[in-house]
């Protein structure tokens, strides 16, 4: 049986010891895309994933889905674990004492991680497959390399988009202090703006789920809203689940998800996950803190005027022809 995806080697100046090259991957069968009716006439864009993915690419089209899942699914540095813990406390009627106890890595399960790291040699995609239900699933990949029984089965997805120019910066520092990453800032936001870092192209990611903002398994939200905000983003997803709430509740949950109180939680922080690959790819004893600062609008300060205007650019012409706009 042929392949469903085309897989292609490509040269990349962002090798790194989290992942030492790279692959474009396109999937070719449509039969299962969500959009492929909405949009005969465009395929999905091909996208940017390490090389170990090619051995996994298959498995995780075909992985199984169940009704009760809930899918978190984001471009890196989305609010992606922000958005976890939001989630899955509401999911799980505020059960702040397990959400404590049992590390949020655990609680909602990065589907993909050992599929694209090259130094962590575990099957993520079975473990998650193995998960006691209801499942809470973390993945970053685009919509066309995500599991094609989301299509069908359609249990709950919350996607959350962030400008470009925010994710540019953030995603510099993961792919420096988390993927050990030594290049030039220039190398890779050239890499940034010609759709070839890790997950892209970022601005389809998010056309994609746009398309399907209104379905009712849906939900779509920005990293700018929640930090604008949150006590309204809460009552949204509190619709979404079903869930009722008093104000004093959802003000106790507003805390608790609020920057300071989420990077001093060691359940949510990432801290000794940071210190794992820090240590696995060189980058050992340096300061680094995976929630960085939280900033809407951070890019201003460590951005040139030249990348500013670079990025402008990409995302008008990225967006053209579209009613969707990066909430700034």
């Amino acid at each position: 049986m042929a392949s469903p995806f085309t897989i292609t080697d490509i040269e990349s100046e962002l090798s790194c010891p989290g992942a030492s090259s790279f692959v474009e991957i396109q999937l070719n069968d449509l039969s299962d895309f969500p959009l492929a009716n909405t949009y005969p006439d465009r395929r999905p864009p091909p996208a940017i994933v390490p090389s170990k993915y090619r051995n996994y690419a298959e498995q995780l089209r075909d992985f199984v889905v169940y009704e009760d899942d809930v899918w978190i699914i984001t471009f890196p540095k989305c609010g992606t674990t922000w958005t976890q813990e939001m989630v899955w406390l509401i999911d799980h009627d505020l059960d702040y004492q397990t959400a404590r106890e049992v590390n949020l890595n655990t609680r909602s399960v990065f589907l993909e991680i050992g599929a694209i790291a090259d130094q962590l040699n575990v099957n993520t995609i079975t473990a998650a497959s193995n998960m006691d239900r209801p499942r809470h699933i973390k993945s970053h990949l685009p919509m066309a390399l995500l599991p094609r029984q989301l299509w069908t089965v359609k249990p709950r997805i919350v996607y959350v988009s962030r400008n470009p120019k925010d994710v540019a910066v953030s995603y510099l520092h993961h792919y420096q202090m988390i993927m050990g990453y030594r290049g030039s800032k220039e190398s890779f936001l050239e890499g940034f703006l010609q759709d070839r870092v890790m997950f892209c192209p970022q601005v389809q990611h998010a056309l994609d789920f746009w398309a399907l903002k209104d379905e009712p398994n849906v939900l779509f939200l920005t990293y700018e809203a929640m930090k604008r905000d949150l006590r309204n983003v809460l009552t949204k997803v509190c619709q979404f689940f079903q869930k009722s709430y008093s104000d004093t509740q959802l003000d106790a949950l507003a805390l608790h998800l609020s920057f300071d109180q989420m990077k001093k939680n060691p359940s949510t922080n990432n801290d000794q996950m940071v210190r794992g690959a820090m240590k696995m790819n060189g980058r050992e004893g340096e300061k680094f803190e995976f929630m960085r600062k939280g900033i809407v609008g951070d890019y201003k300060n460590e951005l040139s005027e030249e990348y500013i205007s670079k990025l402008n650019q990409f995302i008008e012409q990225q967006l053209a022809g579209s009613d969707f706009k990066y909430d700034m």
